[in-house]
């Protein structure tokens, strides 16, 4: 179902396409997000569908423009440039990377987990990785300064080898199959570190909190442990099905005859494997929050549940506020 028109039914360029209340809207919207097709437009398509969307808000667009040039025209704008600052995004650090560029370093990652420089240099260019995302992705209102990103980035990179190594360690004896899930361990707890600090200053100071129809109320520390809580809920759950599934198959695998005799076909079969996973993981995972989340009004801080009831008396229940990926 379509929800994103204005009145006399032209498109609104500033919603999403599908329902964003219910969950399959919100699946459906990041399917288009996620979707590795859009790597692969030209820069001058780019451009173009960036121009159609501005004549398109101007009411300018060429006669006979159909609504589902604009959706696509949209899908692709989106894909490419920052929402807030309206720059062409860095091409690794698109949502549309996310699958191609996490199946190749998660594959890795469970494919070369048994010695120690092997953890160091996955986890390493794991982590380097979700630093590229967190940059690209950044918030423009709120930026994230080099100082905050190296931070997080040093913390969830060591945080994560020293998982890895820890688990590799205590696990040595432990059956093959045990081993195979330390790369998970040490991506959760990475995500975990990496999140929270990458957002710090909105524990700090808050985000910002709205009414039902958009009017700021103010800004709360605990709406933004709450959106932070679900971010991180959600990386971890994108990550539980490519890391946790393909051990076990790798693991019979690995009695066959063929791969004793070409062991080299571990590592591609094992990205395989959690592309597929990732593929359908990724905007699932993206969409079990809505992106526009609520919280109580009896759950806000006391000073603003003090401006909420001298503004809206008993008949706001629930503030609205923007979780972020």
């Amino acid at each position: 179902m379509e929800s994103a028109r204005l009145p006399g039914g032209r498109i609104n360029l500033d919603k999403p396409r599908y329902d964003q209340s219910t969950y399959w809207g919100r699946a459906k919207h990041f399917f288009t997000v996620t979707d590795p097709r859009n790597l692969f437009h030209a820069e001058s398509e780019l451009d173009r569908m960036k121009q159609l969307l501005i004549k398109y808000r101007r009411g300018e667009e060429p006669a006979g423009t159909t609504d589902e040039e604009i959706w696509r025209a949209k899908k692709i704008f989106e894909s490419a440039f920052h929402p807030d600052t309206g720059e062409k995004m860095f091409l690794p650090g698109r949502m549309s990377a996310q699958v191609p560029m996490n199946m190749t370093i998660t594959g890795c990652m469970m494919t070369f987990y048994k010695t120690t420089p092997q953890v160091l240099f996955w986890q390493w260019i794991n982590q380097s990785f979700n630093a590229i995302v967190n940059y690209t992705n950044r918030s423009g209102d709120s930026p994230i300064s080099n100082r905050e990103l190296g931070i997080a980035y040093t913390l969830a990179t060591s945080g994560a080898i020293s998982v890895a190594l820890g688990l590799n360690y205590v696990t040595r004896n432990a059956p093959p199959i045990i081993g195979r899930f330390v790369p998970f361990a040490a991506v959760a707890a990475a995500n975990c570190v990496n999140i929270p600090f990458m957002r710090k200053r909105e524990l700090a100071k808050g985000i910002p909190v709205t009414d039902h129809d958009g009017n700021k109320i103010g800004e709360s520390k605990a709406a933004a442990r709450k959106a932070i809580a679900s971010v991180v809920l959600s990386r971890i759950g994108m990550a539980t099905p490519g890391m946790f599934f393909p051990p076990f198959i790798m693991q019979y695998l690995e009695t066959k005859a063929f791969m004793k005799r070409f062991p080299i076909l571990a590592s591609p079969i094992q990205v395989l494997l959690v592309g597929f996973c990732l593929v359908f993981a990724t905007p699932l995972c993206c969409a079990i929050f809505p992106q526009q989340s609520s919280l109580n009004v009896s759950h806000l801080e006391t000073e603003l549940q003090d401006i909420v009831k001298a503004k809206y008396g008993d008949s706001l229940h629930k503030v609205y506020f923007n979780k972020g990926l």
